[in-house]
């Protein structure tokens, strides 16, 4: 148990020294658009959530080992309810890969749960300008600022992430008038 403390404290340490090696993600935009347009079209809610499983699959795939490792520490750390180490973990894959949105959807969804709500939008506001079509990321913003008592833009947020995906379960939470007039958010 002494080591998995020691986990967070080396990564950080560890982190600076390797921020300059983070290779590029890999170009998984062919197959998100995919899942994109399959997961507006589809006819069931599990067909969606079949479809979102496959989309966390790319949003998760880190660009190399080591970022790998570090997002996997810190959503383990986060299952744990250790979340301290969850945010240093997803500090050090930050540190180490500035550019990869998940470190930053992830590190706010502990903050949120922490309460930590304005923390957990600066992070979704910086994985949104590197993954713009996150209906995950979008979602947490509208919880967020639901929770700090801007329903009028929590809703405006939610319904651009339910463009993206109109099964998220998030969709109830929308007030009548702002209701897709399809029938899967009925």
């Amino acid at each position: 148990m002494r080591c998995l403390a020691i986990i967070p404290a080396l990564l950080a340490l560890a982190a600076p020294a390797l921020a300059e090696t983070c290779p590029p993600a890999p170009d998984l935009e062919p197959r998100k658009s995919e899942l994109l347009a399959a997961v507006r079209a589809a006819e069931t809610e599990l067909d969606a959530r079949l479809l979102t499983n496959e989309m966390w699959e790319l949003w998760t795939t880190a660009p190399d080992a080591t970022a790998q490792e570090w997002l996997d520490t810190g959503i383990e750390r986060r299952a744990a309810y250790d979340f301290e180490g969850a945010v240093n973990a997803f500090d050090a894959l930050i540190d180490y890969c500035p550019d990869y949105a998940e470190g930053y959807n992830q590190r706010a969804f502990v903050n949120f749960i922490r309460q930590d709500y304005q923390t957990s939008l600066d992070d979704l506001e910086r994985a949104l300008e590197l993954s713009p079509d996150h209906y995950a990321a979008l979602t947490g913003k509208a919880m967020a600022l639901y929770v700090l008592g801007d329903q009028p833009t929590a809703f405006t947020v939610l319904r651009r992430a339910l463009d993206m995906n109109p099964w998220l379960p998030e969709r109830h939470m929308l007030p009548p008038e702002m209701q897709p007039q399809s029938g899967k958010d009925l």
